[in-house]
């Protein structure tokens, strides 16, 4: 194995052999989860790899999720259980082997008000065991997701002391998996495909695909570059349908709002509120390690060209308020909103609403030979990245050996119990595994790169330094947007971006 460490000099002496006429065996085109989950699969067989990357890693999609790694309940309730019990095994795959330093359990409590009938909360209920015979069967133990149960309103009290107690008559209380940082785990697939050898070039912007060619250009140079593959795999999600038009998609916007810590008491516990009307659709107040809560998600239609970056509508923000308040002591205005942000779905192509759509995944062959990705979600990766390999081993002849990522440990992973021995502080154990030490130790060799970087976070000048020499980070917004996600709260980042220029800029200079 190579080095995992992604840096800009790395960039430019990898993308200087592959603009020579390198030939690989695969080009990715696309850094999200879909795209770097395809790198290490790919790499890991045994076989070439570049992924090529418009923006940063993390960039689209992938960063703008609920946070959730899942075990698909929706999926039940429309019926499909192979869809429903893929999501169970990954999510397995993820909280007991390959990540489990990125994932955490997540208590969630289903509050029953009056509003609540007696018929939906066994509607509920059994939505929650048929969820733990789908725990059971993909073999993830009881000690890493415990099985649900009904408490009283003491009790539900206690875990979110945020929720009116008026009217209260108790909770469901379950449990799911969630990610530390969706972002983090998306650099950290890449940084694993790279320490395999994989190529991962980031401001890399693809113009044109075929099955055995990627045409893009450089926007650090300026210069365009042709890489040569024995087999193109289009991952760029919704912007999928950009680069070829083998593809129909109905994109769906789910949006999230950002509430600052403080500003709703929900301890550890996330809280699940119904939507009205429907059978199947809940909002969440999804409480961070960090403090912060997230609420979300909506689910609609989008039409149109594809934005880089979503905007958040007004009429999600008042729907989110709303619903969010209809259960809280204390109800939510837009002044409690500290910032938002919103995500695209890949849906593919169907009938009906964007919220019925099936979350399954297809890998689609062009009549030129181009595979292109679509559909699917966060929590099934791993699985859409070993079909989508599998087809291009098939179609281009690739002598790769099988697909081992259901047992390949990301960078700094470990087991549980031994991560809770890892000598770091942990707040960063949670970030960054058994690396923790090596991030921490920047602070111990320098005191300056200890103290945080900005008055309303406990982020390290070390941590900067770290992502720049270690997870691919070229710039700023790099660092505040997608490596430490400070700018999810815009107040939070303007704060601390003087410093993070600062140590971008040494870090940078510092790589020669």
């Amino acid at each position: 194995m190579t080095s995992g460490s992604l840096n800009a000099r790395r960039r430019e002496r990898e993308l200087a052999e592959l603009a020579s006429g390198e030939r690989v065996d695969v080009v990715v085109v696309g850094g999200g989860v879909t795209g770097t989950g395809i790198a290490l699969d790919a790499a890991s067989r045994g076989l070439s790899v570049a992924l090529v990357e418009a923006h940063d890693l993390a960039f689209g999609t992938s960063r703008w999720s609920s946070k959730l790694v899942h075990g698909g309940l929706r999926y039940l309730a429309h019926g499909e259980l192979g869809l429903a019990h893929e999501s169970a095994v990954e999510r397995g795959v993820m909280m007991t082997r390959t990540a489990p330093h990125l994932t955490r359990a997540m208590p969630q409590l289903f509050p029953l008000y009056p509003s609540t009938s007696r018929v939906q909360e066994r509607v509920i209920a059994a939505g929650l065991h048929a969820g733990d015979v789908l725990r059971r069967a993909a073999r993830t133990p009881s000690s890493v997701l415990p099985r649900p149960r009904s408490i009283p309103p003491a009790l539900a009290l206690a875990l979110a002391p945020g929720l009116s107690a008026t009217g209260l008559r108790g909770a469901l209380l379950a449990y799911d998996g969630a990610l530390v940082d969706d972002a983090r785990l998306v650099v950290t697939l890449a940084r694993t495909a790279a320490s395999f050898g994989a190529r991962i070039l980031t401001r890399l912007s693809a113009s044109s695909l075929t099955a055995d060619r990627v045409t893009a250009r450089d926007a650090l140079s300026g210069s365009t570059v042709d890489i040569h593959a024995r087999q193109v795999i289009n991952a760029t999600g919704v912007w999928a349908g950009t680069l070829t038009g083998a593809v129909r998609l109905r994109p769906s916007l789910g949006s999230h709002l950002v509430l600052a810590p403080g500003t709703v008491q929900m301890g550890t516990s996330s809280v699940n509120i119904g939507v009205p009307g429907e059978t199947n659709r809940f909002v969440f107040l999804l409480p961070q390690p960090d403090g912060r809560v997230y609420l979300g998600l909506t689910d609609e239609p989008v039409s149109g060209p594809i934005p880089p970056v979503p905007d958040v509508p007004p009429s999600d923000v008042d729907f989110l308020l709303s619903l969010a308040s209809s259960v809280l002591a204390r109800p939510l205005t837009r002044a409690d909103v500290a910032g938002s942000y919103a995500g695209l779905r890949p849906l593919v192509e169907g009938g009906g609403r964007s919220a019925d759509l099936s979350r399954k995944h297809a890998v689609l062959a062009g009549s030129d030979g181009l595979l292109t990705v679509v559909g699917g979600k966060l929590t099934t990766y791993r699985r859409m990245a070993e079909d989508a390999v599998d087809a291009a081993v098939r179609s281009a002849g690739l002598p790769a050996a099988p697909c081992r990522t259901a047992r390949l440990p990301l960078l700094g992973a470990a087991p549980r119990a031994e991560l809770s021995l890892v000598d770091a502080p942990p707040r960063m154990v949670a970030r960054y595994g058994t690396e923790a030490p090596r991030v921490a130790a920047l602070g111990e060799l320098d005191a300056e790169f200890a103290a945080p970087i900005g008055p309303a976070t406990e982020i390290t000048a070390a941590e900067v330094v770290w992502a720049v020499r270690n997870e691919g980070a070229l710039d700023v917004e790099d660092v505040l947007e997608r490596r430490t996600r400070l700018a999810l709260i815009p107040s939070d980042a303007e704060a601390a971006r003087e410093r993070v220029a600062e140590l971008v800029d040494k870090s940078l200079a510092g790589l020669g």
